[in-house]
């Protein structure tokens, strides 16, 4: 199949991600890359914070969403979401957007964009059949929320969590209108 078929097969298929749409904060970047000749997305989030109920056996695929958010969220919001027995974990992760390129060199000026746009985490990760690079931002956080049930921390020490999740979402979304301007 050729590139073009490729792009036009991948671009015409629904999203099937949980939210089932692209992120609002990443759709001006993705539809900016899916405009031009050399490139095309499979996949994209513009970062997020989550909170999970990990089972014991660590099996993803039995893992919980418990919260999901695009956007700075509030201790209460954290709080009310902790209602298990189980495990539960606090995520703040950043943009993540994989991109085929049509050519070697495409691939190498998007990796060069992207982290002259702050993403240090950037590079191809397929070359076999098609050349995708992965765009990552180093801005995450993941810990531990409650055991068994019981929450492991203090209103003060929580807030001042949340706090950092918001601050480093904050900064993963400035990359992000980075990168768009860098690519325009």
């Amino acid at each position: 199949m050729t590139f073009e078929l490729d792009k036009k097969n991948i671009l015409g298929k629904t999203d099937k991600s949980q939210k089932g749409e692209i992120d609002e904060d990443v759709l001006e970047l993705v539809e900016l890359i899916n405009s031009k000749e050399e490139y095309y997305t499979t996949s994209s989030c513009s970062g997020r914070i989550v909170v999970i109920e990990m089972p014991e056996s660590g099996r993803k695929d039995e893992t919980k969403w418990l919260l999901v958010k695009h956007r700075p969220v509030s201790l209460q919001e954290i709080k009310d979401s902790i209602k298990s027995e189980e495990d539960v974990w606090l995520k703040q992760e950043g943009m993540i957007l994989h991109v085929c390129c049509k050519s070697i060199e495409a691939a190498e000026k998007l990796v060069n964009l992207a982290k002259n746009s702050g993403f240090k985490r950037t590079g191809m990760v397929s070359v076999n059949k098609r050349y995708v690079v992965e765009v990552v931002s180093t801005e995450n956080i993941s810990t531990i929320l409650s055991k068994k049930g019981k929450i492991l921390a203090d209103d003060e020490y929580l807030s001042e969590l949340f706090s950092e999740c918001n601050k480093k979402l904050k900064q993963n979304k400035k990359k992000i209108s980075q990168f768009t301007c860098n690519f325009s």
